[in-house]
């Protein structure tokens, strides 16, 4: 049985621990500077918490020894201490963050580690990445890469049509950092909450428009054989004008602390979440014009010891996956391993990664 250290015991950092203590194959201690949090964590007889400032490099090693691997599902600000903690204790690391700036530090640092670092295990960006390039290997020329991914409440009850179903502050930070893109076969920044567009998936209209994070690294490993690749956030219509007015119009954009206090105190958060993935690849196989798509939608559901929402079901799998891959000796066991280097084919069979593969949706992945 592999020992494992998850650090945060917020929603998605308790939800890693009961997937993995639940499999058997892994022991879990939860490392977080939050004594309520940590006892709030579901009881399990593979699941315990510790506490420790994530923030404090040299106490998170010492809770680091000996294990086989830590996946941080902490707030973005405290990846860098936490990788470093990893890379002075010696384990494997995988996150969750969407921030680029913080992946850049862990890409420098897994270049002289011992252990595998294996960043952006999520959703978006994860599993979108993994999806986008598998499909795109089957294309002889690449000329458009669309992915859209958001996690939208159910029911929609306010002029957003939005509930927190995710970190206030990573969803700020994705509304306000510039966005990588490929345009025109260049990679460029594009800035945040632009290019609108609007879709219709099983009925539903959805609007989409830049955000930053959500692509990883594939735009770096697609680049100079796509003409056009980018990533956009999914909400439904009116959200992104409404966001426009918030952070440019009110400069809340400048005052991020502010605007998490307001999100917080006036969005309540929902168990009752949907989220949509959509990937769409253009380009020519054997000379002929070709499409293929991924399109799923994750309902919440139930399962478990206490129901999960949509959003922590597939981050969690995402990130507990990517773990299976590592502790099976599917992918490097030292330096920086990439999205890319997943295939979706051992990703969705695996016992996690089924989340994502549900009949109808592999059926239309095909």
């Amino acid at each position: 049985m592999k020992q494992i250290v998850v650090t945060g015991a917020g929603r998605i950092g308790a939800t890693i621990a009961e997937m993995l203590a639940a499999s058997g194959d892994y022991a879990v201690t939860v490392a977080d500077r939050s004594a309520k949090q940590l006892a709030a964590l579901p009881s399990h007889p593979r699941i315990a918490g510790v506490e420790v400032d994530l923030a404090d490099t040299h106490a998170l090693t010492a809770v680091l020894s000996g294990r086989f691997a830590v996946l941080n599902a902490a707030p973005y600000h405290l990846t860098v201490p936490i990788a470093e903690a990893a890379a002075a204790g010696g384990v494997h690391y995988l996150d969750l963050t969407e921030d680029v700036r913080s992946t850049r530090r862990v890409k420098e640092i897994a270049a002289a580690a011992t252990t595998a670092f294996i960043p952006q295990c999520g959703l978006a960006p994860g599993f979108i990445t993994i999806a986008a390039n598998s499909l795109a290997k089957r294309f002889d020329v690449l000329h458009d890469v669309k992915m859209r991914v958001g996690a939208l409440p159910q029911f929609p009850a306010n002029a957003l049509n939005y509930n927190l179903t995710w970190s206030p502050e990573g969803v700020i930070n994705e509304y306000c950092e510039p966005c990588e893109a490929i345009v025109d076969g260049e990679l460029k920044e594009v800035a945040p909450l632009e290019g609108l567009e609007e879709f219709s998936l099983d009925g539903v209209r959805y609007e989409a428009f830049n955000t930053s994070g959500g692509l990883g690294s594939i735009c770096q490993a697609l680049e100079g054989r796509v003409r056009n690749l980018n990533y956009r956030t999914v909400r439904y219509p009116g959200h992104a004008a409404i966001m426009k007015i918030l952070l440019n119009d009110l400069r809340l954009a400048e005052r991020r602390d502010l605007l998490k206090d307001v999100f917080e105190h006036a969005l309540p958060a929902t168990m009752q979440d949907v989220v949509v993935i959509f990937v769409t690849i253009t380009g020519l196989r054997n000379g002929r014009l070709l499409q293929e798509s991924y399109a799923n939608t994750v309902h919440a559901d139930p399962a478990g010891l206490e129901a999960r929402s949509a959003i922590q079901k597939t981050t969690a799998a995402g990130i507990c996956t990517v773990l299976d891959l590592l502790a099976t000796g599917r992918l490097p066991a030292r330096g920086l391993v990439q999205q890319e280097d997943i295939a979706l084919e051992d990703f969705l069979a695996n016992r996690f990664g089924r989340t994502y593969a549900p009949v109808e949706a592999a059926a239309r992945a095909a």
